[in-house]
């Protein structure tokens, strides 16, 4: 599923990375719990979360994720948009709770692990 396809089915809102759009990811996560990410995923793309500070961007890079959601209208600070955009990591937010927003990305075909 490429990031457009992501932004559009989320109906979320690109803080950076707008140009980065036509990248394709082909599977995803979703925690608030970074421990978690760390110790239980492989090869995703992208990650869900609706925790808001630098340790998700660190936690996304570490990872290689390309994209990270913010959802519950949850908005990261500048600092982490810049600290992400260093990174060359695509950052959206979504209004959508986080079981709906994977629930409407798996049904249009992105997998978990």
């Amino acid at each position: 599923m490429y990031l457009f396809e992501i932004r559009d089915t989320l109906q979320a809102t690109v803080l950076c990375g707008e140009d980065q759009l036509d990248r394709e990811v082909r599977s995803a996560c979703a925690s608030d719990f970074m421990s978690d990410v760390l110790a239980y995923v492989k090869d995703q793309g992208l990650l869900l979360t609706g925790m808001v500070n630098p340790q998700v961007v660190r936690t996304a890079e570490m990872m290689d994720m390309k994209c990270i959601v913010f959802v519950r209208g949850k908005a990261p600070g500048p600092d982490i948009v810049e600290l992400a955009r260093e990174r060359d990591i695509v950052v959206m937010r979504s209004e959508l709770r986080m079981f709906i927003a994977c629930g409407l990305l798996y049904s249009r075909g992105l997998a978990g692990e």
